[in-house]
């Protein structure tokens, strides 16, 4: 009997995918586990996805022409520059199968997003993984000295999931001088709307500056359109072009079309939103500083606590106390800034936990 069909023998081992906890059925707690934006869209976009609606019988324009002529209105450049996909993560798939064959390396850092080692694996190609410095940023020299022959692709988590450090723009320049422009870098900036560091590197003037930087963008957070998946990539023509070209037909659904436009033209309502967000997260921070917590200099809507091998259990703890929170097992959890009496809640146990567990964390 012939042997029955299997997928490669590699796609057993990807590592899983593990989605922030979600209350249970008939229960309630804060969810700070995935990043979402805590306010609900706004009235005008359930308007524009309600009336958009009315059309799920039709395929939505392909090429989200209206869209990507808005998104790149906002941004200041031309629509030639833009490719938008079923959320940054697929364009960031898309960008890898572009890029990459069997036998090339992709250097990334780590710990950072954790869809990027499944989205390497799948194309084949080998994740070259660089610790983080000890206060969860980017080591650029040490990602730099990692590309060889075989480098195709870098990323460049900025800030960093879910460390929330972002890259400044002199370790920036100076990386992108030592990388061969054979070579690309991706500059995932999905949650730029939060950074409030004046010397963080601007991924927007580096792809006009630079022909082998790409830069990944998203509405799921800020904007608040997480369950409609809309992201974006913006780099020079030529390479906008070969991301079309390798792209899923229709990637982008209608309603998330017609919703990414309408909180376009809200930027303003959007700003204040994130304004706030990063108010809350500077209270949190320094409640959490005070509290003898070392927490990284985050420019996210979300904090890191390195607690390492308690991290599973700080999780368990959080959830009973009300407020759901992402365990990365071994390391430490990220935190989302959400409602402040969710945001409250951790506070109060992580102040309870640094005291019963004083060697957990150092104090700042």
């Amino acid at each position: 009997m012939a042997p029955a069909f299997r997928f490669r023998e590699d796609i057993d081992s990807l590592p899983a995918y593990v989605p922030g906890r979600r209350p249970p059925a008939g229960g309630s707690a804060y969810k700070l586990s995935s990043n979402e934006n805590p306010f609900p869209p706004s009235p005008a976009v359930l308007s524009a996805v309600a009336d958009a609606a009315a059309d799920l019988h039709r395929y939505p324009d392909m090429f989200a022409t209206e869209l990507v002529g808005a998104i790149a209105a906002h941004l200041g450049t031309e629509a030639e520059r833009i490719a938008v996909g079923n959320g940054s993560v697929a364009v960031l798939e898309t960008v890898l199968k572009a890029a990459c064959v069997p036998g090339d390396e992709v250097v990334h850092a780590w710990r950072s997003f954790e869809a990027y080692p499944i989205a390497i694996q799948v194309t084949g190609a080998a994740g070259v993984p660089v610790p983080l410095r000890p206060d969860g940023s980017h080591d650029l020299g040490a990602m730099a000295d990692a590309i060889t022959e075989r480098t195709r692709v870098v990323l460049v988590c900025s800030p960093n999931n879910p460390t929330g450090t972002v890259v400044h723009d002199d370790e920036m320049r100076e990386f992108l001088a030592r990388v061969p422009r054979e070579v690309l870098v991706v500059v995932d900036e999905a949650y730029v709307e939060f950074v409030r560091d004046d010397a963080a590197a601007d991924g927007m003037a580096l792809a006009a500056e630079f022909k082998n930087v790409l830069v990944l963008r998203t509405f799921s957070k800020a904007y608040g359109l997480a369950g409609l998946r809309v992201g974006y990539a913006v780099a020079r023509p030529r390479l906008i072009r070969g991301l079309r070209a390798a792209s899923t037909p229709f990637g982008v659904n209608a309603l998330g079309q017609a919703a990414a436009l309408a909180a376009l033209r809200e930027v303003a309502a959007v700003t204040t939103r994130c304004d706030r967000i990063v108010e809350e997260r500077t209270r949190v921070v320094a409640e959490l500083r005070d509290a003898g917590w070392s927490v990284p200099e985050t420019q996210g809507n979300f904090y890191w606590l390195e607690v390492g091998r308690h991290a599973a259990a700080f999780a368990r703890e959080s959830a009973l106390s009300g407020a759901m929170v992402r365990a990365f097992d071994g390391e430490g959890v990220r935190v989302s800034v959400g409602e402040a009496e969710g945001n409250d809640a951790v506070i109060a146990l992580a102040r309870q936990w640094l005291g019963e567990r004083s060697t957990v964390a150092p104090p700042v």
